[in-house]
């Protein structure tokens, strides 16, 4: 028996297929490309994400050497909030997908606060409004697409995640497409109840989001349709979808209140498991969905913090400062020196993320002195990862109550054991790694394959869990504190970078996630932000290009 497995993220799309014992039988991974129209805008196109997702599909088949009817079922996991709209009668899209990291909508979240404040959705969606969630890329797309306001009130015009769209890809396209979203990425848009699991039609209106537009909301395990006659999937069951931080929880067996995972990945997505409660966060968390398995089941909701910068940051040191040739440099220049010499890298470059959500915040390197070298750089943003996800799994535990007693993680910067051992350090907490690092794809297989029958149950699924490799703190205490204070030190120099937020209206003013511009403030003995070695040259960021000011 084969489950498959669409793990369609920000970067790239991968097909997947696991036996039943939750081992990869074969995979295939393609590219797509990334748009940045302008500073602090990305954007994809949907049709080259579906085209690859197809020429996945085939080549995972055939590494495999398998045909599509030998798939029992198939799930799919997908980067979330991203958002698009499509024709009902052709399936053409109407503009490029806005990414969940786009911050071209700034302006619009201030204008939807009105006097009640970033908070005004919360209590219903568990959501602050931010340029982050799905609805204001939707109202920015209503305002500046022609025709587009219209056709989403009279029914032409398709609203959907990134799941939405290869859905009804998979299941026809203009030709019967089903047009669903599972319960789990529709808790992302700021349009869902979380009590009640459906649009919510007082936060519509607030909103000004036509109804005839939306999706059905399913739950994340149950057959949703099957594979159009003609495409590589036909007949087969696409019966689970998750999006992809709920997937990885889902596939790291994170099935009891307390368990946490942390993804690392372009950002760094980091969940808890909370069980039947809805647990409003009092310390910058997200309250969102966790999984769904069945029309009639239980919903199980999540505590999340999200990191913006996480691996993407490592790239930046590759693509923009040449500083690297690749990300495995990294950590042989970061290992070549046995601590950071007293410099600190946070990598706001679009802001802060949770716990703090503060918009002012720009990059910066702190504490920098002529005995730095590339290798101080290196090292300075491997730690940069595990301090921030150090300040989300702080805020978990004030939330919850809960004493965690280890961290399951995923994603390809655990390869990289020196930010292993220094998250297991900076948290005082044991981090162990699945002996299936693919838990995305994983976690939307399982989904699929319990609403077949392929597995039984969650106990089935637990016991298929097991330890690649765990790393133990070493770091004493005052070491720890010490390394800290260093870098809250060095966020409070980040914060107040940027100005007040955009007041335009939001066709195209980026606002208060905005000037995604990254300025790096360089000191030379310590973080004084816009020197450049003690002078007055700063140097910036804009759109991939380097200058010095």
């Amino acid at each position: 028996m084969y489950v498959g497995a669409i793990d369609q993220g920000t970067s790239s799309t991968r097909f997947m297929i696991f036996d039943r014992s939750g081992s990869v039988i074969s995979s295939d991974q393609r590219e797509h490309t990334q748009h940045y129209p302008d500073a602090g805008l990305v954007e994809h196109d949907a049709a080259e994400i579906w085209q690859r997702t197809q020429e996945c599909i085939a080549g995972a088949l055939k590494k495999a050497k398998l045909k599509s009817d030998q798939l029992s079922a198939v799930g799919v996991t997908n980067q979330r909030e991203t958002t698009l709209v499509w024709r009902r009668s052709t399936g053409e899209p109407y503009h490029n997908a806005i990414v969940w990291n786009d911050v071209r909508t700034a302006a619009i979240a201030k204008e939807l606060e009105g006097s009640s404040g970033p908070d005004r959705f919360r209590s219903k969606t568990g959501l602050p409004l931010a340029t982050y969630f799905s609805a204001t890329k939707l109202i920015w797309l209503m305002r500046n697409v022609p025709g587009l306001e219209a056709d989403l009130s009279n029914g032409e015009a398709m609203f959907g995640t990134i799941d939405s769209w290869l859905l009804y890809n998979l299941t026809g396209g203009p030709n019967g497409g089903v047009h669903v979203t599972s319960v789990c990425n529709a808790s992302r848009t700021l349009m869902m109840d979380l009590k009640t699991l459906q649009w919510d039609k007082s936060l519509l209106k607030s909103l000004g989001v036509p109804p005839e537009c939306l999706p059905e909301i399913r739950s994340n395990s149950e057959v949703y349709g099957h594979g159009a006659k003609g495409g590589y999937l036909e007949g087969v069951p696409v019966a689970g979808i998750l999006g992809d931080q709920q997937a990885a929880m889902f596939g790291q067996a994170c099935f009891s209140p307390g368990e946490v995972k942390s993804t690392y990945g372009t950002g760094n997505f980091i969940m808890m498991n909370t069980g039947g409660e809805i647990k409003h966060s009092k310390n910058g968390l997200l309250t969102t969905v966790g999984y769904k398995l069945g029309p009639k089941a239980e919903c199980v909701y999540a505590l999340e913090g999200a990191v913006a910068t996480c691996g993407s940051a490592v790239q930046w040191l590759r693509d923009q400062l040449k500083i690297i040739m690749d990300a495995p440099q990294s950590q042989i220049l970061a290992e070549s020196v046995s601590d950071n010499g007293g410099m600190y890298f946070v990598p706001a470059f679009s802001g802060l993320f949770a716990p703090r959500w503060d918009a002012s915040a720009r990059g910066v390197f702190c504490g920098l002195t002529a005995y730095n070298n590339r290798s101080h750089f290196c090292r300075a943003t491997l730690e940069a990862v595990a301090y921030q996800a150090r300040e989300v799994i702080d805020a978990m535990g004030q939330d919850s109550g809960v004493t965690l007693t280890r961290i399951k993680v995923d994603g390809g910067m655990t390869a990289n054991d020196l930010v292993m051992q220094f998250q297991a350090d900076i948290i005082d907490t044991p981090v162990t790694r699945p002996v299936v690092p693919e838990t995305t794809a994983l976690g939307a297989a399982y989904a699929a394959g319990l609403a077949v029958g392929v597995w039984r149950d969650l106990k089935e699924i637990r016991a298929q869990w097991k330890v690649d490799k765990q790393w133990a703190p070493k770091m004493g205490e005052k070491e720890r504190e010490k390394n800290w204070a260093g870098w809250n030190k060095a966020v409070s120099k980040s914060i107040g970078w940027e100005g007040p937020p955009s007041t335009s209206s939001g066709s195209g003013g980026v606002g208060a996630f905005g000037w995604a511009a990254a300025t790096v403030a360089v000191g030379a003995a310590a973080c004084t932000a816009g020197w450049l070695l003690g002078s007055n040259k700063k140097i910036k960021i804009v759109g991939g290009k380097i200058s010095i000011e």
